[in-house]
């Protein structure tokens, strides 16, 4: 009874996990992961819902709220974790994974912001004077254009912040 149940709910889970996911920073395959535990207790305690497509739908709902809520209270911390000296392999490995997450992102903005941000982030410290000769605009306007890069930046990274940054 139980496969068949599961076996019938997966391609509707699968679908409103995705649908709603993305809302409540969470990946699709968590918000499913919540929803099946979450039948697992109803089928222990009360046996199989009535309805079960509604019930589920119903369930997404709620465990997306509650991502919602817990995304709201916890916050990153603002600093790094004032213990800096731990160098060991995770922690090269989750600098590193930090590092081209924030690339592919800045990749993905619009326009030239790709190029500003990238001559910003360069290690050789680039003067706004020598980034605007390399990108063919005035000093003045890199402030400006700056601005708007990161709040695109911002505005892609928010999900993925969300998700895998939120501490506390």
């Amino acid at each position: 009874m139980t496969y068949d149940l599961v076996t019938a709910l997966r391609p509707l889970l699968t679908a409103e996990a995705s649908a709603e996911a993305h809302a409540s920073g969470t990946e699709p395959g968590d918000l499913e992961q919540a929803v099946w535990l979450r039948l697992l207790e109803h089928l222990d305690a009360e046996g199989p819902p009535s309805d079960p497509q509604r019930w589920l739908r119903e369930a997404v709902r709620s465990e997306v709220r509650r991502a919602r809520r817990t995304n709201r209270h916890e916050r990153p911390y603002d600093t790094e974790p004032a213990d800096t000296s731990d160098h060991g392999p995770e922690h090269l490995a989750l600098t590193a994974a930090r590092h081209r997450a924030l690339h592919d992102a800045v990749r993905r903005l619009p326009g030239r912001c790709p190029r500003l941000l990238e001559a910003l982030l360069s290690p050789k410290d680039l003067t706004y004077r020598e980034i605007a000769g390399e990108l063919g605009i005035s000093q003045g306007s890199l402030g400006p254009e700056r601005s708007r890069c990161l709040g695109c930046l911002r505005r892609l990274l928010t999900p993925e912040v969300a998700a895998r940054e939120a501490r506390g």
